[in-house]
């Protein structure tokens, strides 16, 4: 609207809308392909020429093509980057974002593989280098475990520029059966309408700060503000309101239903347009005429009236009184101490702190660069996960012999089977900082170095050839995070992480 009101200004709507639309450039193959020798000669004109083509071009009637001269797909002076050639078991992270266009990245990894001429997108590849060269352990079928929230289709909101929401669930990530997630961005002083769900919503406040309320079956009430890294939970039901404060705010909800929906929710506008306005007349005992400018539509995302500042202004109880402490809706879990070790810190959420989310887990991680979050699985859910910022992987072994390793950034959404044998590696230069989110009553998980410090040292020694010396050297305590080199390729070098 502002750029047609400029154009409009400026006498240059007419000359704007002749312009051809701006496109993006992105490093991808270029030349003759699939038979097509670009540029294409421009034709203005009638169209000339058949669709089809003649029955004489048939296998055995037409003559024989040239096989040379033509598009090779020969690749030539392919770029390798550091650890390519490295053997393919060692599963080395390959930076391909060092690669030099056009002569990398390639498909190759210990000898495998081979070059790509195309057709091709450098920076799919770049992002998901373990996708694109996978290492030599990646075996088998696993369900596709990743899923860019960059990708799901957003819905704004139906005031000017009042915010969106955009979702996961098993329509674009099928193997997220118990979970799904939806990251929703208020404007300054927005509300995302009255409304309630079918679902149990958790939810990580991301950026700047949301006032939550919402009234139980006994009546008691509750009102409070949340900023960056609270949570709230609201049970299957209970009707609630959010409304973003002055400086606006970003959270991500997630779901305890696989096949949630943000377009299913329930709606206090719609439910007040789908009930006839006598009954509404006789429920809020008031006049028919009280319902003469309701909402002809529903309102999602909104703008609002800014709330006070003072919120005991907006603390309105019954007889039954008002909700706190653990049975409130919110946990302001940004005043949580971390739980630091080498190579990263950890904070835990569960019913044992936050009761009122009876069925919700989840951990808080940061890795610093060349950590990882040990291999290990859980036994009581799935886990989702959701990567805020940072560059990692995660490798998912799937019983009996399967297992596929994939790519994260930030935006990115994880979601690993329970028992599922995985880590999580961070990739980047930077710290990663990544969620972790089970149905469970408690965080928890078997850590796979200490099942193997803990069980019997023949049984062991027998079952993987392992030493004594890497035996002993195993922690009996569970570590959650290893530390590592950040250079993620010198154990190609040296021999050692």
């Amino acid at each position: 609207m502002k750029y047609s009101t400029s154009l409009a200004t400026a006498g240059l709507v007419q000359l704007a809308l002749g312009l051809p639309a701006p496109q993006m450039t992105y490093e991808e193959n270029t030349g003759d392909v699939g038979g097509v020798n670009p540029p294409i000669p421009t034709y203005t004109g009638p169209p000339v020429g058949d669709l089809r083509g003649s029955t004489n071009l048939q296998g055995g009637i037409a003559s024989r093509p040239p096989v040379s001269g033509g598009a090779s797909a020969i690749v030539a002076d392919p770029e390798l980057v550091n650890g390519q050639e490295a053997d393919g078991k060692l599963g080395l992270y390959l930076d391909f974002d060092s690669a030099t266009y056009p002569n990398g990245p390639q498909p190759i990894r210990g000898g495998m593989g081979g070059t790509d001429p195309g057709p091709r997108t450098y920076e799919y590849e770049k992002l998901n280098p373990d996708i694109y060269a996978p290492p030599e352990t990646d075996v088998g079928t696993v369900p596709q475990a990743m899923w860019p929230l960059g990708l799901s289709h957003n819905l704004f909101g139906s005031g000017q520029e009042s915010g969106w929401a955009r979702q996961q669930n098993q329509n674009n990530l099928p193997v997220a059966t118990a979970m799904a997630g939806v990251d929703m961005r208020l404007a300054p002083n927005a509300y995302r309408e009255l409304h309630w769900h079918t679902s149990g919503e958790w939810a990580l406040v991301l950026k700047g700060s949301v006032r939550v309320a919402a009234i139980n079956t006994d009546g008691e009430s509750f009102v409070d503000d949340v900023t960056e890294g609270d949570v709230w939970f609201f049970p299957q039901g209970v009707p609630h309101s959010l409304q973003a404060l002055h400086e606006g705010a970003e959270f991500l909800l997630i779901f305890d239903s696989g096949t949630f929906s943000e377009t299913d929710t329930f709606l206090a506008t719609e439910m007040l347009m789908r009930t006839p306005i006598s009954v509404w007349a006789k429920d809020l005992q008031t006049d028919v005429s009280s319902f003469d400018n309701i909402p002809d539509a529903e309102k999602y995302i909104f703008n609002g009236t800014p709330a006070p500042a003072n919120i005991t202004e907006q603390n309105i109880t019954s007889s039954a009184g008002a909700l706190w402490g653990p049975d409130g809706y919110t946990y302001h879990w940004s005043q949580q101490e971390w739980h630091n070790t080498t190579g990263g810190s950890v904070k835990i959420l569960d019913p044992a702190t936050f009761p009122v989310a009876d069925m919700f887990s989840a951990a808080l991680v940061v890795l610093e660069p060349g950590a990882m979050r040990e291999v290990h699985w859980h036994t009581e859910s799935d886990e989702w996960s959701y990567f805020l910022q940072g560059s990692a992987r995660i490798t998912v072994y799937q019983a009996p012999a399967a297992s596929q390793t994939f790519d994260f950034t930030a935006g990115d959404v994880g979601y690993i089977q329970k028992s599922a044998g995985h880590y999580v590696e961070n990739t980047g230069a930077g710290d990663v900082v990544f969620l972790e989110v089970l149905q469970a009553r408690r965080f928890s998980d078997i850590s796979a170095a200490q099942w193997l410090a803990l069980t019997p040292r023949q049984v062991v020694k027998d079952t993987l050839n392992l030493t004594d010396a890497v035996l002993d050297a195993i922690p009996k305590d569970k570590t959650l995070i290893k530390p590592g080199n950040p250079n993620m390729t010198a154990i190609a070098v040296t021999g050692h992480l």
